[in-house]
């Protein structure tokens, strides 16, 4: 458990932040009394990788296109775009 005072809450707030959505607890300092406590409203959820490639799997991303292929699906663009007079 761990202790902030009342100034502590005030000036370090991302501090607070990230200590909760770690998923830990405060107790909060106020003229040297324990007034109350904050905790986090929900706990983090662990990494389900394969929850995560199933997701991938629905979604479908697009792959990666060879480098010798990325350059001529470019020059054919830039072809249209400005004619085949291009160096």
């Amino acid at each position: 458990m761990q202790y902030i005072t009342t100034t502590e809450l005030r000036t370090k707030s991302s501090q607070i932040v990230k200590t909760l959505s770690e998923g830990g607890r405060l107790s909060l300092i106020h003229r040297s009394k324990v007034i109350g406590e904050i905790l986090p409203t929900y706990e983090p959820k662990p990494f389900d990788p394969e929850a995560f490639r199933k997701l991938l799997r629905d979604i479908k991303p697009k792959r990666l296109i060879p480098k010798k292929d990325r350059e001529k699906v470019y020059r054919k663009h830039l072809e249209e775009k400005y004619g085949k007079d291009i160096s």
